[in-house]
């Protein structure tokens, strides 16, 4: 068995990987500040902007484990706007430091972690540079959350370099929901600029958490970078209607036929296997 470290286990995407890597032969610990609504696995209160605190975790904790194999990393603010732009960056970036710096003391060589979508631009007032927007085109950050993901890929490569044996994969997640957040969609369904913010996309927790345990199980060192999107828009629209009325002027890069996603999965379903397999529809 492999024990893996899910930071932020007790959010909403952590829900779902902790739930996922147990249904599927893992041994899993949730290490958040805080507590889980259902304790699935073992968990303990960790303060990832403390670096002690975050060696310890990934080191021994007593009456819990000896021993961490790999870390799902998903601790953050998770957005723009829940607190303060500086609160929001130092935060960010110190936790994910400490968890990437604190890994490398342990040993530990398997490293997944959340980047964002944001990455690429969002929320689009500046058009990204075609269509359907892929891991092609240098990052795009447009808010203090966002620089700090981006600044997260930069330094993943840079462990990267430092330890050659090292792997490393940040997972640009669209916006996450649970089954429950799919009534929502109909609000959407007229004015296609309500969602034109990130391209009219979305990540099933689900889905997420299934791309998490492949990037877990991917076996190449270094760094990679992937968009984790659904298949689909959040839109009973067509895609290239919905691009044709907000976008007009954008470059495509290949054809998209009926509801697919902009944000292009192409890289993470070739190399990681990832295939989305629930939705709102």
């Amino acid at each position: 068995m492999t024990l893996v470290a899910v930071t932020g286990g007790s959010g909403k995407l952590g829900r779902a990987v902790v739930r996922d890597l147990l249904d599927n032969g893992y041994d899993v610990v949730n290490l958040d500040v805080a507590p889980p609504r259902e304790q699935l696995c073992p968990y303990t209160r960790i303060d990832f902007t403390d670096y002690g605190q975050a060696v310890e975790a990934f080191s021994a904790i007593d009456s819990r484990y000896a021993k961490v194999d790999a870390v799902v990393h998903l601790a953050a603010i998770p957005g723009p706007g829940m607190t303060g732009n500086a609160a929001t960056f130092a935060n960010n970036v110190t936790v994910s430091y400490n968890v990437f710096a604190a890994a490398r003391a342990a040993g530990i060589r398997n490293v997944v972690w959340a980047s964002s979508e944001t990455v690429l631009g969002l929320p689009f007032d500046t058009p990204p540079p075609y269509l359907p927007v892929d891991e092609e085109y240098a990052g795009r950050p447009e808010t203090a959350y966002s620089l700090a993901k981006h600044l997260d890929e930069q330094m993943a490569a840079q462990f990267c370099r430092w330890d050659p044996e090292l792997k490393m994969i940040g997972l640009r997640f669209s916006n996450v929901m649970e089954p429950g957040d799919y009534a929502n969609f109909a609000s959407w369904q007229d004015d296609p600029k309500a969602r034109m913010w990130n391209l009219w996309s979305y990540i099933d927790c689900r889905d997420g958490a299934q791309a998490v345990r492949r990037a877990l199980e991917y076996t190449r060192p270094g760094l990679e970078v992937f968009i984790i999107a659904n298949a689909d828009t959040v839109m009973r629209r067509e895609t290239v209607d919905l691009a044709a009325e907000v976008f007009p002027d954008l470059p495509w890069q290949r054809p998209v036929a009926g509801n697919e996603t902009l944000l292009s999965i192409d890289k993470a379903r070739r190399v990681l296997g990832f295939e989305p397999v629930h939705g709102w529809r």
